[in-house]
């Protein structure tokens, strides 16, 4: 009896203590409350009530700010409510925040002292936690700070062209009468030069003729003067002026067209990059856009049975990002489906173990047989791959029994006349390469999502376990030290919304290769550097073992006012390097790896 009292005893106790440590250490998985829950004897399952966090959103207090302001945000929660929000400011771009107040209710406002800061550009955000203990951080928000005699110029954005409106504003101006300049100079040079003198009445503005200076970056400025006192505006750095139109030409589809075919152009533009590629035909002076492509390569692909046979033009429009455009010269070519079509359909950049190759084919005489051929990039040594006579018209190819390489595929239609008619898919890859990569994702741990910061991971699967040697000399897979490039898609030839990283030691390349974000995260011909800690580790994915390289960002070092928060989504693209290799020795394969998931936007 006593013996069963002390177990009693030392139970309890330990059920004591077990309850202590839970409170102490909270829930592991998650910061949810946990107050719905449903017992079925004898088991307990719990639910959490609120798995979002809050929205906030800053609103704007104004462009000059003097005195004591009222600074507002706004933020809600649909499940477990909004328990507070936290309101702080920086000097703009720092990073240094200061806390201005929290407040637990609506409106959530506080007051800013303006007069304690100097006069200049500040940033302005919140921060919502929700009674389940989410956070959401809100965009910040630009404000100027003008509590003395001041000058600002009104931004004519990032990048210009042609004649641009340029206008300056006075803060806490007094009697009398007070001149205004506008000045610019070459980015960074500090070499001042007047464009507008002697603006005695607001507004106080002129028109900048971009068209007399070299394309380039400019800085500009406003000056301010009265007998002797005299103000000068926040500079306004890296303004790209680009009056030079992209170069655009169209790439010949053939003669005749019929099916499905593919239209395409190319386009390049030295200074703001190329933003967009209209394709069109044209027939009597009346021009159609087939479509339009913001990304390298500038195709797409072009269903001609729905228009009459005949001679049409096709011609492409190209547009940088500072909106100037240019138009290809027009080729003309014949459209003719009254007899047969046959289009063989792409089946990807880069092919790999049994692929399907698959046609649509048509003639009013009727289909006799449809042939199915590969041969090495610019030979004639046609290979067929199958000849099939009923529809549906499709094979399967296995790549394995043909070296690595690219191939040209083509379909052969023989109709009921005998006539061939023919169509072309030309310079796509074999690979067959055993450790390829496998996927490339990014997760946002830093203050802003969608903008590269702090935090922010980027991880690369391989489909093998790699020699870790081969990445990096002499790395081991443990925690190394390396720097992350940020460059935009201008500085490489592609698009200003192609903006791109690699990684670095020193300034030798980290063999990861290269990743295009397919997105705007810096500004146009820019580029920013992070230092950055790299990690390897294998994990198991689909039941084998696979090397995972793991990438985290610190502070930005290099170009960090350069940097942009991208609005689009969409899924970033990685270019492994054939340098790595596998533990076996094997060569990584470098056809392009697309990001899996819905779009999003990256960091």
């Amino acid at each position: 009896m006593i013996g069963t009292t002390l177990r009693t005893t030392a139970l309890a106790v330990l059920a004591i203590a077990l309850i202590a440590f839970s409170a102490m250490n909270g829930p592991q998985f998650s910061t949810a409350a946990y107050i719905s829950s449903s017992t079925n004897a004898p088991s307990t399952a719990t639910a959490a009530a609120d798995w979002t966090p809050p929205t906030v959103s800053m609103q704007a207090p104004g462009t000059a700010l003097k005195g004591t302001v009222t600074l507002t945000a706004t933020a809600a929660d649909g499940e477990t409510g909004v328990k507070s929000v936290a309101l702080s400011v920086q000097a703009a771009g720092t990073g240094t925040w200061t806390p201005l107040c929290t407040a637990n209710a609506a409106p959530y406002s506080c007051s800013w002292s303006t007069s304690a800061v100097p006069d200049g550009a500040y940033d302005v955000r919140a921060i919502a936690t929700d009674n389940a203990g989410y956070s959401t951080t809100s965009a910040s928000v630009r404000v100027t700070v003008s509590n003395n005699f001041g000058v600002t110029l009104s931004d004519p954005g990032d990048i210009v062209r042609g004649t641009v409106a340029l206008s300056a504003t006075l803060q806490n101006a007094g009697l009398g009468v007070y001149t205004v300049r506008i000045e610019y100079a070459v980015a960074g040079s500090g070499n001042w030069r007047s464009l507008c003198l002697n603006l005695l009445t607001p507004p106080y503005g002129c028109s900048w003729n971009t068209t007399s200076l070299a394309n380039g970056f400019y800085d500009l400025r406003a000056v301010a003067t009265q007998t002797l006192t005299t103000a000068v505006s926040p500079v306004l750095t890296d303004v790209l002026v680009d009056n030079t139109a992209p170069t655009v030409g169209m790439v010949d589809p053939g003669s005749p067209l019929s099916g499905t075919v593919t239209i395409a152009a190319s386009a390049s533009d030295a200074d703001s990059g190329v933003a967009s590629v209209a394709l069109q035909y044209g027939l009597g002076g009346v021009w159609t856009t087939i479509c339009t492509v913001v990304d390298a390569p500038y195709s797409c692909r072009f269903k001609t049975t729905g228009l009459t046979g005949g001679s049409y033009g096709f011609r492409a429009i190209a547009t940088d990002a500072a909106g100037n455009t240019s138009t290809s010269a027009t080729i003309t070519r014949t459209i003719d489906n009254t007899i047969s079509s046959v289009s063989l359909e792409d089946p990807g950049a880069y092919l790999s173990g049994t692929s399907r190759l698959t046609a649509s084919a048509d003639s009013t005489a009727g289909v006799t047989s449809v042939t199915m051929q590969y041969a090495p990039t610019g030979t004639t040594a046609w290979v067929t791959a199958c000849t099939t006579t009923t529809a549906p018209y499709a094979c399967s190819w296995d790549t394995t029994a043909v070296p690595d390489g690219l191939y040209d595929l083509r379909v052969i239609l023989v109709d009921g006349s005998g006539k061939q008619t023919v169509s072309t898919v030309t310079g796509r890859r074999v690979d067959n390469t055993p450790v390829r990569g496998l996927d490339v994702q990014t997760a946002n741990g830093g203050a802003v999502a969608g903008r590269a910061d702090a935090g922010d991971t980027i991880t690369l699967t391989y489909s093998k376990q790699m020699s870790t040697g081969s990445i990096a000399a002499g790395w081991n897979g443990g925690s190394l030290a390396v720097t992350v490039r940020l460059r935009d898609g201008a500085l490489l030839g592609s698009s200003g919304t192609a903006d791109q990283i690699d990684v670095l030691v020193g300034s030798a390349s980290v063999r990861v290769g290269t990743v295009n974000l397919r997105g705007d995260y810096i500004k146009a011909n820019k580029t920013a550097t992070f230092p950055a800690t790299m990690t390897a580790t294998t994990e198991t994915v689909g039941g084998t073992p696979v090397t995972v390289v793991r990438i985290v960002l610190g502070t930005v070092t290099g170009g960090s006012g350069t940097l942009r928060t991208a609005t689009t989504a969409a899924n970033m693209v990685w270019s492994p390097s054939a340098t790595a290799t596998d533990l076996a020795g094997t060569a990584c394969s470098t056809a392009p790896v697309t990001e899996t998931g819905p779009s999003d936007r990256e960091f």
